[in-house]
């Protein structure tokens, strides 16, 4: 490996982390939508995951749509214009999407309303297809995982800061039960939002990030792969179900919380936010816990840093709680939670299949207490299923295509493709939920993490058949 690629390149890295925060803003922001827009329309709670169907389900279309294009330029969409102009285009179809809530909110249309969120996540689909590669090229490719998931960490920040902002925006800083909600309250944070794309799209123009990183090269001409494309690869085709499921159920747990909390505990909407924060929060911390390695070598300061990082951010969602004056006492507790995730993420050893194996179990453990208890610790388990969800894209995603060789971009755009589980198991549950109540429709989530452990199990398997051993690269690799 070249000096060039011997450590990650912070000044190109850190700009690209700015479009992994858009991404978490936008989409927990969702879930304060979601019981907004489910009382000014007088929604179902069916209706209501719309929101995350419209928005979820652009990621399949923007892929079917980018594969088109490639195909009917004959040349990949992305290689053709460079990766940060890839960005940049992203950030303009997102923002034209943000322009919808204007028009949307002053003539009360939902339509109009899914519609800018769809166009939103269609710009979100060309970003994820760039940034993704992008954040593991920046650096040697041993610590790529762990700049991925150092990244996820970053959109974890966007997704705890995210609710409160919005939640703000709509409900302002009144915190008796009688509160002025306004749909018209909601157009004014997606516009900042919009202007914030355009900064951003124009400053990643004028950024040093590459057009396409030579790891990326190297990436894609690795191995001789001896099948016509990604589809023949049972890894990639048994990932992108679990890709399908990891991503619903981390969004289906998060947004029919609101509806559980409100019909089942009594709390009024405005009072929901710092939960679903919390919600995000676990991802963050299981993700800057999982992003040690990207930082250093050193294995004993690894150690501390295990301990440490999950704390620093938990202490930022305290933080950002406290100054938007939300009492933090029923929070405290949940540091104890934080020792499971520690203790799993040492039990992983670094190998994503074990880590997707452990996890996943423990997600299982999470739903179950959450359906059979109540009060507050059934919240702090369906909350605790974001720690237990906080690594697992980054398993998946390197799990599916590991021994794709010249095949890798093509089975990364089919996994993007695949973020529509999102959408699909929210509305699922929110549906399951009309029939045997919210708290049983968590059962969605369960099985969502049954095929997970499968997935662990079973590739494995596959990938040692194709002499890949993730045992071996990491004693190998530190």
């Amino acid at each position: 490996m070249s000096s060039e690629n011997s450590q990650t390149k912070w000044g190109q890295f850190i700009p690209l982390a700015i479009v992994f925060f858009f991404w978490g803003f936008v989409a927990a922001s969702n879930d304060i939508l979601i019981p907004v827009f489910k009382k000014a329309f007088d929604l179902s709670q069916g209706e209501s995951q719309l929101v995350s169907l419209a928005f979820y389900i652009a990621y399949t279309v923007g892929s079917i749509i980018y594969m088109l294009v490639s195909v009917l330029i004959k040349e990949d969409l992305v290689n053709k214009i460079g990766y940060k102009n890839g960005l940049s285009l992203g950030l303009g179809i997102s923002a034209l999407g943000t322009l919808l809530f204007y028009p949307a909110a002053n003539t009360h249309s939902f339509p109009l309303m899914l519609t800018g969120l769809f166009i939103v996540a269609l710009g979100f689909s060309l970003q994820q297809t760039v940034a993704n590669p992008l954040a593991i090229a920046l650096g040697p490719i041993s610590t790529g995982s762990q700049r991925l998931t150092m990244a996820g960490g970053i959109n974890n920040l966007g997704t705890t800061i995210g609710p409160l902002i919005v939640s703000f925006a709509i409900f302002g800083t009144n915190a008796n039960g009688t509160t002025s909600m306004s749909i018209e309250s909601v157009k004014i944070p997606y516009l900042i939002l919009g202007l914030a794309f355009l900064i951003v799209a124009i400053l990643l123009k004028f950024s040093s990030l590459p057009d396409k990183p030579k790891l990326i090269d190297e990436m894609e001409n690795e191995g001789k792969p001896t099948k016509k494309t990604a589809l023949h690869y049972s890894q990639l085709v048994l990932g992108m179900i679990a890709i399908f499921l990891y991503v619903g159920v981390e969004v289906s747990t998060a947004s029919n919380l609101p509806a559980y909390m409100e019909t089942k505990l009594g709390f009024s909407l405005q009072d929901i936010a710092p939960y679903i924060s919390l919600y995000w929060a676990s991802l963050m911390i299981g993700r800057w816990t999982g992003a040690v390695e990207a930082f250093t070598n050193d294995m004993s300061l690894q150690k501390i840093l295990r301990f440490l990082a999950p704390y620093l951010a938990f202490g930022v969602f305290l933080a950002v709680n406290a100054i938007a004056k939300h009492d933090l006492t029923p929070f405290y507790v949940y540091g104890l939670v934080i020792l499971i995730l520690i203790a799993a993420d040492i039990a992983s050893k670094g190998n994503p299949a074990r880590m997707l194996l452990i996890f996943s179990t423990l997600g299982i453990i999470a739903l179950l207490i959450g359906m059979t208890t109540s009060g507050m610790v059934s919240v702090y388990a369906i909350t605790s299923v974001g720690l237990f969800c906080s690594t697992l894209w980054p398993c998946i995603f390197t799990l599916a295509v590991s021994g794709l060789g010249k095949h890798t971009s093509q089975g990364s755009s089919f996994l993007i493709m695949m973020i529509m589980g999102g959408g699909v198991v929210s509305w699922f549950q929110g549906f399951v939920s009309e029939s045997i109540g919210i708290q049983n429709s968590y059962i969605v989530g369960v099985l969502c993490f049954a095929y997970l452990v499968f997935y662990a199990w079973k590739v494995s398997g596959i990938l040692k058949s194709h002499g890949i051993d993730f045992d071996k690269k990491i004693a190998g690799g530190h």
